[in-house]
């Protein structure tokens, strides 16, 4: 059974910094695609950040130049490195896995995502 599990989240300051972890148990890590999603109160979940099985990313466009997402398959980790958040980045983060390689365009795809992490909250203030 494949398992996630996210941490790092907290609350901070506009304008700090926070970097998110997830680890992924029960699986060949390498062979998955990773997303990360938020879910602000309220509101719908969304794509933030996406790592492809060879590593090359892709963000939302709310995200670009902000935050950074990285893989370390040797330790079956994902990273989110969130730089300059606002307090619109505030919501709950939870980590996905999709097998196999997803190009860069669907990374974002919610629908390509069988197994969830249970999130970690982010709390921004102004």
């Amino acid at each position: 059974q494949v398992q996630l599990v996210e941490s790092g989240g907290g609350s901070v300051q506009a304008g700090e910094s926070l970097n998110l972890s997830c680890v992924v148990s029960g699986a060949d890590y390498e062979f998955y695609s990773m997303g990360w999603f938020r879910q602000p109160p309220g509101k719908e979940r969304e794509g933030v950040a996406f790592v492809d099985t060879f590593g090359s990313g892709t963000y939302a466009d709310s995200v670009k130049g902000r935050f950074t997402a990285s893989r370390d398959n040797a330790a079956k980790t994902l990273i989110l490195r969130m730089n300059s958040l606002k307090p619109e980045d505030t919501g709950l983060y939870s980590c996905a896995a999709a097998w196999g390689f997803v190009t860069r365009t669907r990374g974002l795809t919610e629908d390509l995502y069988k197994f969830w992490g249970q999130g970690t909250q982010v709390t921004v203030s102004s």
